[in-house]
């Protein structure tokens, strides 16, 4: 049986996971649609720092983003100018962390969604008189729901993993920043596997669930395309 402090800290992997991918979704869509359909030459330097989190260690870039989010930065001046609550250490420090670290895993499904659209499909749109805007919600994307649903599992179930990241920005507050992979690190440093294995269960079982669903889903998009 899970202990509270372990169910409140999947409660909070949990909140942190659905708020990043709700943002994700708003933030990667237009992005990943202008890098589909975008011709301009230098785009691969925005491709290439999206990507940078793939390669990139986790606590390299969570030290860089806990100097940003400081008190001390000129930014972390600025949120306390504005009257906001500092950003390291804090819940809102861990979503903007994480948006950063999962951004790739919603982007590039979209990106290569959109990417197999083609031409053709907003090409007949046109001509039936639908302008640029329309023919995105009403063509594209339906036809990329696959990419929308493979990314949000995976931005989803990256958050749940995360470690190296939230533990830099965010440390270790019950309640607040205390996710559940930290809290599994905790276990083990104090000796406690017995509480690190039922949680990592959870974790584990979880995961499976989440990319059992994304797998399912794209098998059901592949024939209702046939």
């Amino acid at each position: 049986m899970l202990a509270a402090a372990d169910l409140t800290a999947i409660a909070v992997t949990l909140k942190l996971a659905f708020v990043t991918t709700l943002i994700l979704l708003v933030v990667a869509t237009p992005l990943a649609w202008w890098l589909a359909r975008s011709q301009w030459r230098f785009k691969f330097i925005i491709e290439a720092a999206i990507a940078l989190p793939l390669v990139l260690p986790p606590t390299v870039l969570g030290f860089y983003l806990l100097l940003l989010l400081s008190p001390s930065s000129a930014f972390g001046q600025l949120i306390t100018e504005m009257g906001l609550a500092p950003l390291a250490f804090s819940f809102t420090g861990l979503i903007i962390g994480s948006v950063i670290y999962s951004l790739p895993f919603m982007v590039q499904p979209l990106h290569n969604a959109f990417a197999a659209i083609g031409n053709k499909p907003l090409e007949v749109a046109a001509t039936l008189g639908a302008s640029p805007v329309k023919a995105f919600i009403r063509v594209a994307l339906p036809l990329a729901k696959p990419g929308f649903v493979s990314g949000a599992v995976l931005s989803f179930a990256h958050t749940l993993g995360e470690f190296g990241v939230v533990l830099m920005i965010g440390g270790n507050i019950p309640g607040e920043t205390r996710l559940a992979s930290i809290a599994v690190y905790e276990h083990v440093e104090t000796l406690n596997y017995q509480g690190a294995h039922q949680l990592s269960l959870a974790l584990l079982g979880l995961s499976f669930l989440l990319l059992t669903l994304a797998y399912i889903s794209g098998k059901r998009s592949r024939i209702a395309n046939l």
